[in-house]
């Protein structure tokens, strides 16, 4: 039975989702931004708060999936908070100017996350070879899903690539394909019956209007969950 994963940006947000029905949290702040990390006060509250895996966003700032010397360290500061305050994991990626998977700065966060999980975030999108980025990843015990939309904008339109990705987590052990952006009530379906993977990663499609002004829905969280049986 595949698994919903809801991004939600506060208290309220965690437990309505987790209430309604959703499987595991990622935790961000700016999502219209394409998020960032929470305040560890929001953190905390949210951990406090919710019975349910948690994943926390760890991202610096917007405009680029690369990182500074400074940005990494703010970024590994971070990942100390959190793993002190009990998160189940965190959401972190970063890539080279190449195009590639950017493994030192990868390296130095997972020795900070010590047994949390780590996604690996849509930075993973930006490769230049991400058959090759995923079989990378999976040299790394912590790296346990990549968040990807098979290269395009939409899930929808990255089936092909989300596809091979999948065939390839079939056949080599390696971290989960978890799909996202753009899945919504209209195409949720069509893309689990292609790809049949344990989680699938929902924003706004799990609030009315599909709009994150408004909290997560009851109704709009179990009919996505009926898509998915």
């Amino acid at each position: 039975m595949s698994k919903l994963e809801i991004i939600v940006e506060n208290k309220r947000d965690a437990m309505l989702a987790e209430k309604y029905g959703a499987d595991r949290l990622e935790l961000v702040s700016a999502i219209a931004s394409g998020g960032l990390t929470p305040s560890f006060g929001t953190i905390k509250q949210v951990l406090s708060s919710v019975t349910i895996p948690v994943r926390v966003m760890v991202r610096p700032q917007s405009y680029s999936f690369l990182l500074r010397k400074d940005e990494l360290e703010s970024a590994l500061e971070d990942v100390r908070i959190i793993r002190s305050l009990g998160a189940d994991g965190i959401v972190f990626g970063s890539i080279t100017e190449d195009g590639e998977i950017d493994t030192s700065s990868l390296e130095a966060v997972l020795d900070e996350a010590g047994d949390m999980a780590l996604t690996f975030h849509r930075a993973f999108d930006q490769l230049t070879d991400p058959l090759n980025g995923w079989r990378q990843l999976r040299r790394y015990r912590q790296v346990t899903s990549v968040l990807t939309s098979g290269g395009k904008t939409k899930a929808i339109e990255g089936l092909p690539l989300l596809k091979k990705l999948s065939e390839l987590q079939d056949y080599e052990t390696g971290p989960a394909v978890l799909p996202g952006s753009g899945l919504n009530r209209d195409n949720l379906a069509s893309v689990h019956q292609t790809l049949k993977t344990g989680f699938y990663h929902i924003g706004s499609a799990a609030r009315r209007q599909g709009s994150f002004a408004l909290p997560p829905d009851k109704e709009e969280i179990a009919y996505l969950r009926s898509l998915i049986q």
